[in-house]
């Protein structure tokens, strides 16, 4: 199973549209992740109409309506995983820590706000995962987000995307 993770996509603040990178991943995954900061619906309305699946939550610049129809928390089994999305994590000291005691129930915690690539492990076995941004690097050299495969159980070939700079 192909996954594709990204966040705080920030459409139309810090950029006019999803880059085309970005829409060829959706394309080829079989579920993809967002973890909050849409900031506009048409953005949702594209990942759900490109999409095999979307596992989605609201960040906290989405207004009423994006919270009317996503979740603050998603969860769900892929690939004999257990998934859980959330914008939010705190400050990354003790990161793992937190997010441990937060979703025991979980093997895989896509988070984003911070807008800085995360992978790391907590010692309970939690992955922590944060794709960066496909749109609003800040202070990261590059725009981001992204792949990895789940198969028995297991995460393979997590691959962060790098994007050319926007023109």
């Amino acid at each position: 199973m192909r996954l594709l993770l990204t966040s705080d996509t920030h459409v139309p603040a810090r950029a006019r549209h999803l880059p085309q990178a970005l829409l060829t991943a959706v394309d080829e995954a079989d579920v993809v992740v967002h973890a909050g900061d849409w900031t506009d619906e048409a953005t949702l309305d594209v990942l759900e109409s490109r999409s095999r699946r979307l596992l989605a939550v609201y960040g906290n610049n989405d207004g009423p309506a994006l919270r009317r129809r996503l979740p603050e928390i998603a969860r769900a089994e892929l690939g004999g995983l257990r998934f859980a999305v959330v914008h939010e994590t705190g400050a990354a000291a003790g990161r793992e820590r937190r997010c441990a005691a937060r979703f025991p129930d979980a093997d895989v915690l896509v988070f984003g706000h911070s807008h800085i690539p995360w992978d790391s492990t907590a010692p309970s076995g939690l992955r922590l995962l944060n794709p960066g941004s496909p749109t609003d690097r800040r202070r990261q050299p590059h725009h981001t987000f992204l792949t990895l495969t789940v198969a028995d159980g297991a995460l393979h070939d997590v691959v962060l995307h790098r994007l050319a700079e926007r023109s």
